[in-house]
C-alpha cells in the first residue's frame, strides 16, 4: 500500500490524523500536572515528551496551537513550573479522559478521580498514583512557525520512583511498574522488554 502526499491530503481530517499520529510508533504516556496562581490544577496527557539531555537535565514536550486556550500550557507560562507522571496500566482509562475539553475552573484531578500530590514544596501538584514523576523548571519555549506548535523545554528538579524499577546502573526497568505506552490517539499498549544489549563498540 502507497500513501502519496496527494492521497494523504485528501484522506478525511480524523483518518489522517489516525495515520500520521501512528506514524512515529510507541510513545510514552505522560500526564502534565500544572497549577495557576489562583490554585486552580489542570492536569493533561502528552506524548510528545522528548529527552533533550542528561547533563543538565533536560526534557521537552510539543504543545498543541496556541490557538484555543491552553491551560497547561498557560499554567506553564505563568508559573514556570510543572511536573511530568507516567501513566500506568492501573491510571491510563483516567489519563486519557483528561484529554476532554473542561473548562479552566473544572480541575481534571476531580472530573477524573486522580488524586493530586504536593512533594518537597513544589508548588505543582503530582498524580499520586502514578510510580515515576518528576518536577521540571520551564527553561524556554519555542514557537513553530510552521504548524503554530510550541517546543516547552524544562529542566527536571526532582525525581520520584517506586524503587523496584530502579537498577543498580540507573537504568529504570518500566515494565516492572506497568508503565504503559501510547500509539496515535486513543491506543494504549503494555511492553514486553526483550533484553538489554551491551554497549555499541566499532
Amino acid at each position: 500500500m502507497h500513501f502519496t502526499k496527494a492521497r494523504i491530503d485528501a484522506l478525511e481530517k480524523r483518518t489522517r490524523t489516525h495515520l500520521i499520529n501512528s506514524l512515529s510508533g510507541f510513545k510514552s504516556a505522560n500526564l502534565i500536572g500544572t497549577q495557576d496562581l489562583l490554585g486552580n490544577t489542570n492536569l493533561s496527557i502528552v506524548s510528545s515528551l522528548i529527552h533533550l539531555g542528561a547533563h543538565p537535565p533536560l526534557v521537552g514536550m510539543i504543545m498543541r496551537p496556541h490557538s484555543v486556550p491552553r491551560h497547561t500550557f498557560e499554567n506553564i507560562l505563568q508559573t514556570g513550573v510543572y511536573t511530568i507522571n507516567q501513566v500506568n496500566k492501573s491510571i491510563y482509562k483516567q489519563a486519557h479522559q483528561t484529554s476532554a475539553r473542561y473548562d479552566k475552573d473544572e480541575s481534571e484531578f476531580e472530573e477524573t478521580g486522580l488524586t493530586p500530590e504536593y512533594l518537597n514544596e513544589f508548588s505543582a501538584p503530582f498524580v499520586k498514583e502514578s510510580r515515576l514523576k518528576y518536577s521540571v523548571k520551564f527553561v524556554e519555549s519555542k514557537h513553530l512557525e510552521i504548524n503554530g506548535t510550541e517546543l516547552v523545554i524544562g529542566e527536571i528538579v526532582d525525581v520520584y520512583l517506586d524503587e523496584t524499577a530502579l537498577q543498580s546502573d540507573g537504568f529504570l526497568d518500566l515494565q516492572a511498574i506497568d508503565t504503559v505506552a501510547v500509539t496515535g490517539l486513543d491506543s494504549y499498549h503494555t511492553a514486553n522488554k526483550l533484553t538489554r544489549l551491551p554497549y555499541a563498540k566499532k
